[in-house]
């Protein structure tokens, strides 16, 4: 890795992203790029397209036009011949059904051997409605190679190592702190529902496994001691940390953070741009933030990057872009002639 983290290889590209609806367009062929370990910042007045451009990398909606490359491999970008994986789901059955018709018809195999192919044809037809379900990444590729592409879902973006809080905080308030770190650690435990269910040894182990790891992330953020208390319980500022600890508990390579700093007050501000700052230092994660505070902004960014009415207008430092005249007058109108 560089000294200079904007240097370093990018995690995520974004290539003329586009977005309308109807005839609005939101975001209007943008080109964003973050790099590994940096800390960039998308800024811009409000209805500038940033909400809507976090939506389409994050796999919330879909872009117009464009794509998205997220460690190496396309997550997001239009839908491409979707309808012909429909077909794919019933083929194979349907193939193999018609194949013991064939034979019964032909009095080729018993009917004890037709009765086995039946239920056969039946167990491929679930299982392949079952893997478009889930979707394991080795389907979607299989897919893409044959020219099918279906964009990234959330959930999607989360197993591929992205993590994301909320403008508007969205825990579940009825659970503890740590129940609530745990719900975001679903993706990496491994224990399935029978053994859940028998309460095996290495669900066991797993389980309490993670029970230590939602601790460690909670004194991470600044919550120790607190992993019992309700979330509806918390001061604000730490259902904001708590928020960023069930992101972390993913084990993201990429954070998204959506106005983290909104209603906290200058003491808790202060304590959040240490805490990020942390997080890029000692995990090493990627940080994307989007802030209205600009003191944040200009204080942790290595690169800031400028969006009004849906196009990207600057691109730089935080010292360049302070002094953009684009920006200013983005933010404070232009100048009466």
């Amino acid at each position: 890795m560089s000294e200079n983290p904007l240097d370093n290889e990018p995690i995520l590209v974004a290539e003329g992203v586009s977005r309308r609806f109807g005839g609005l367009v939101a975001v209007n062929t943008v080109d964003f790029t973050i790099p590994e370990r940096a800390i960039v910042s998308l800024i811009g007045p409000n209805g500038a397209g940033k909400t809507t451009f976090f939506n389409v990398l994050l796999g919330v909606i879909d872009p117009t036009a464009g794509s998205v490359v997220f460690r190496g491999r396309r997550m997001i970008a239009r839908p491409e011949r979707v309808g012909f994986e429909s077909l794919l789901w019933v083929l194979p059955a349907v193939l193999l059904g018609l194949l013991s018709g064939l034979l019964a018809e032909a009095g080729i195999v018993s009917g004890r051997l037709v009765a086995l192919l039946g239920f056969l044809t039946l167990m491929l037809l679930v299982g392949s409605l079952l893997l478009a379900i889930i979707r394991p990444v080795w389907y979607s590729t299989a897919l893409e190679r044959i020219g099918i592409f279906r964009s990234a879902r959330p959930n999607d973006m989360v197993t591929a190592g992205v993590g994301r809080t909320f403008q508007n905080i969205r825990l579940f308030q009825n659970m503890t702190a740590i129940e609530n770190v745990l719900v975001g650690m679903h993706t990496q435990l491994h224990g399935n529902l029978l053994e859940a269910f028998l309460q095996t040894p290495r669900v066991k182990a797993e389980e309490k496994a993670a029970e230590r790891r939602a601790d460690d992330l909670l004194t991470l953020v600044g919550l120790h001691g607190k992993g019992n208390e309700g979330a509806r319980n918390l001061p604000y500022g730490d259902q904001r940390r708590l928020e960023i600890a069930r992101a972390l508990a993913a084990n993201p390579k990429l954070l998204l953070l959506d106005e983290p700093a909104a209603g906290m007050n200058p003491k808790e501000t202060l304590d959040l741009v240490a805490l990020i700052s942390k997080l890029r230092d000692d995990l090493g994660l990627t940080i994307l933030l989007i802030e209205h505070d600009m003191k944040v902004v200009m204080g942790i960014s290595d690169r800031v990057t400028v969006l009004d009415h849906g196009e990207k207008i600057a691109e730089g430092t935080p010292e360049q872009v302070r002094k953009d005249p684009r920006v200013i007058e983005a933010y404070l109108g232009a100048p009466a002639a």
